[in-house]
This record gives structure tokens, sequence and C-alpha cells, in this order.
């Protein structure tokens, strides 16, 4: 892990940080199909990185629609060993209050069944823990940054993550407040299950944008937009002085992959081939 390369999955707003300097886009085709978007790779404050976004470049994705396997899959293949999520979700704790940023350690997920959630199919097997889908080290950089910029904001947390397109009725949220979730979202689930079958180190800055409608507060979408706007500029202040400094710092984590795979294919085949080089590497 001498070159360290970092990814990014999130909005089409990444794109407009002061001072991203975009390389070259990169269109990876997958054993899993096409990711959201082609992969950009660009440089900030001398720091490269590569930055999908996830609903697409114009947003016509919804969660139920993204392709997570290949999304994950193409960061993996082009060398990413640290992924970085921004999210927005809805806050589900008093303490957490629009524009606070949440680095959640743990995931809930509540959704359908419609999404592909491993790699290891195709005639391959394979466990791999999700005990700690989080890095660590990786979430207090994070927490550390944030705090050094200024940002409201938690270190820990669940984050239950629903189907969706669909918000949340009243009964749900109440059920979801008490399993004692943080937040809720609609994307980190399977992305980062994913990430720990690919070997990646990932943490999420999860990005608060109302109260859900547990509580008894409206708000206009006026209001909405205003916040996802500051939420906007935090997370470009955060990415600013994230990516420059994990370039240059080499946080060791533990592959949860490397004993994971059961099958072991006298002969694979080409695609079989493909996908354990990539995720294992």
């Amino acid at each position: 892990m001498s070159e360290i390369k970092i990814g990014v999955i999130g909005g089409s707003g990444v794109y407009k940080i002061d001072g991203i300097e975009v390389v070259k886009e990169h269109v990876v085709n997958t054993p899993f199909g096409a990711p959201s978007s082609a992969i950009v790779e660009a440089k900030l404050n001398g720091a490269s990185f590569y930055f999908l976004p996830r609903h697409g470049k114009n947003h016509t994705l919804n969660p139920s629609e993204v392709n997570y396997r290949a999304n994950i899959f193409a960061m993996k293949e082009l060398g990413v060993d640290y992924l970085i999520s921004v999210s927005a979700v809805g806050s589900l704790k008093e303490e957490f209050p629009p524009t606070t940023f949440v680095m959640v350690d743990q995931f809930i997920d509540w959704t359908k069944g419609k999404r592909e959630r491993s790699f290891f199919t195709k005639g391959i097997v394979g466990h791999v823990s999700v005990a700690n889908p989080v890095e660590k080290g990786l979430k207090k950089m994070i927490v550390e940054i944030c705090k050094e910029v200024g940002i409201k904001h938690g270190d820990g947390g669940s984050y239950i993550c629903i189907e969706g397109p669909q918000f949340s009725s009243k009964a749900e949220s109440a059920i979801y407040r008490s399993f004692g979730a943080s937040v809720i979202g609609m994307t980190n689930v399977p992305e980062a299950y994913l990430a720990k079958e690919a070997g990646m180190a990932y943490s999420t800055i999860a990005m608060v944008t109302d109260f859900d409608c547990w509580k008894d507060s409206h708000c206009t979408l006026e209001e909405i937009m205003k916040v996802m706007a500051i939420n906007n500029q935090q997370a470009h202040a955060v990415l600013k002085k994230l990516i420059p400094k994990l370039s240059k710092n080499n946080i060791w984590y533990q592959k949860e992959n490397a004993q994971a795979v059961l099958t072991k294919p006298k002969t694979p085949s080409e695609e079989q081939a493909r996908i354990l080089q990539v995720l294992m590497r």
C-alpha cells in the first residue's frame, strides 16, 4: 500500500469544490454491470483522488436503482484503498440537528431485498465479517478535521438504511428511533458492506438535512435547500483538508476479505479470475 489511492462517492456538488482539477474520466465496465457514471480522476491541493456521483452525473438514479456492486468494484479496480462516502441523511436524535455531520460506525439494513449486496456469486462463495463496517482510523481523521474547521459533528452512531425513494411514515420513524439509530438514509447499505468485501477502508460523512418526520416541525423546501447548501459548503471544507492529509498518511487497516473465499475454482473462468484478482489485491 505504498501508493495511497482515495475514492469519494457522493453528490455531484463535489465538482464545485474550489481548486479542484479534473484530470480525466474513466469508463469502467465491470462483471456486475455499469457504475452510476464515469469515474472522475481529479486533484485537490495537489492530492489525487477518484470521484463517483452515486446517483449519476445528472441525479437520474434513485437509491434502489444504484448499482452498488458496480460502483465499488470499479473503484477497487482503479486501485482505491480508502473510500469516503458523503451522504445526506435525516436525524433520529435531538442532539443532531440540521447541518450536523455524523461519522457513524454502524449500519442497520432495513432495505427490502432488492439490492445485490455481495460480490461472492457467480460460482464463488465467500463470507466477510461486517461487524465493524467503518474503518476507525479513517473515521477518526474525519472527526479531527471537522473539529479543525469548526463543524458541529457526532462521533459514532448507527445509520439505518431504508429502501426509499419515499421517506418514512411517522410510525416507521418511531420504530427506527426505538432501535437507537442516530440517522436515517437510503444509500449506505450495501455500499459499506461491499467495500468491506473489496478489502477497502470505508467511512461515511452523514450530513443531516432534517429531523425525518418524528419531530413535529415542518420544513419548507426552501429551508431544506438552504441546509443542503450549508452542508455542501461544509463538505467541501472537510474534503479540501481530508484528501491531502489522507494522501500523506498511510492508515493501516485489516482487510477483512483476506481469508473470506471458500471456493477455490481449479479452472476459474475469465470473469471469476477478474473478480478474485480485483477484490483480493
